[in-house]
């Protein structure tokens, strides 16, 4: 089984692209952090590159920016390839098949009208999907 949940907060502003076929593909960097402090009592964070693809690459790059807190739930994927100069390089990503706010809705109204944080977007569908609970709940559909 290959399954990966996390939560955590982007690094830098999705980056959003265009593969030759015209699919649209989304790259980021989600800071997760660690259950434990470290022996000097500061947390560590993992940074893990997630990649999303069409519908969902859109809503991502729409929705999210620097500092988002978000929960994706998708599957490891490793890839391999050779540079220009022959060098061998390896990637591991998770490939996210959902995608989901985490956070209340901002009081400055710096989201787009419409969206709340219980608002979500599912890879095998392409639709919209929601938390159970209010607009101000971040409860998440799964136990953390």
């Amino acid at each position: 089984m290959n399954k990966a949940i996390l939560m955590g907060r982007l690094t830098r502003d999705p980056e959003l692209r265009t593969t030759a076929s015209q699919i649209p593909v989304c790259s980021f960097t989600l800071a997760v952090d660690r259950r434990f402090k470290n022996a000097s009592g500061e947390r560590q964070a993992d940074f893990i590159p997630v990649v999303t693809w069409r519908q969902q690459a859109e809503f991502c790059a729409k929705y999210f920016r620097k500092g988002s807190r978000m929960a994706v739930v998708g599957t490891i994927q490793t890839r391999s390839w050779d540079d220009t100069e022959g060098k061998r390089h390896s990637a591991t990503e998770v490939i996210a098949d959902e995608v989901y706010f985490t956070e209340s809705k901002r009081s400055d109204n710096s989201e787009p009208s419409g969206q709340t944080n219980t608002q979500s977007q599912s890879g095998n569908a392409g639709g919209e999907g929601f938390f159970p609970g209010s607009d101000d709940d971040t409860t998440l559909p799964f136990d953390i």
